[in-house]
């Protein structure tokens, strides 16, 4: 219980995938001009990264490594499907993502018009396929610590965005200067942010 507890806070606050990786950065900064919008892809991202990260973990150690399919029989012990890694997952992103559109536009108009072309778009956000990679990289003893990776990573992008989008809102009645009006002060704020969040690196989990 203690380990899946570490690898929550760790994904969500010291290897926060934008702060610490930069992964998913072209809609972070597109999006997060309102809460309400950001906040709406944060879950979608969220959920994306909570199915993905486990069913990428099962096919990775059931199908895909060097005798997975033992399961299936002992003849299959040295069979190596390794080098479908990277084309599998993301099959099991863009078919995740076309579900969670399919979803949204049903159950909340609202949000998917607001969202636009940026909802389709979660099938290639870097993010949602480097969760899995690094989860492959990590190795996991379990899915369930799989799938505990997947939701802090989630949680720790929805973080990211929504505490953007917020001083995003509050700077509108700032005076900021022309050249910086924008995306300019976008990057700084969230270059300040990446520095603050390098403080949660000196934890010891």
């Amino acid at each position: 219980m203690e380990n899946i507890a570490n690898i929550f806070v760790k994904s969500v606050f010291i290897d926060n995938m934008i702060f610490a990786y930069f992964l998913g950065m072209c809609s972070y900064l597109a999006v997060s001009k309102t809460v309400k919008t950001s906040f709406g892809l944060g879950v979608a991202v969220a959920f994306m990264l909570t199915i993905t990260v486990p069913i990428n973990y099962l096919i990775e150690n059931y199908l895909l490594c060097k005798g997975a399919m033992t399961w299936i029989s002992p003849s299959f012990a040295d069979v190596d499907l390794s080098f479908l890694t990277f084309i599998v997952f993301i099959a099991v992103v863009a078919s995740m993502t076309q579900l969670v559109e399919m979803v949204v536009e049903k159950f909340s108009p609202s949000l998917y018009n607001s969202l636009g072309i940026f909802l389709p778009l979660i099938a290639v956000n870097c993010a949602i396929l480097g969760g899995s990679l690094f989860m492959a990289e990590r190795s996991y003893a379990n899915v369930g610590e799989a799938a505990v990776f997947g939701f802090g990573s989630g949680i720790g992008w929805l973080l990211a965005i929504v505490s953007l989008a917020a001083i995003r809102e509050k700077i509108k009645y700032s005076k900021i200067p022309k050249a910086l009006d924008g995306l300019g002060i976008a990057f700084i704020i969230v270059g300040l942010m990446g520095l603050a969040f390098m403080g949660f690196m000196g934890i010891k989990l």
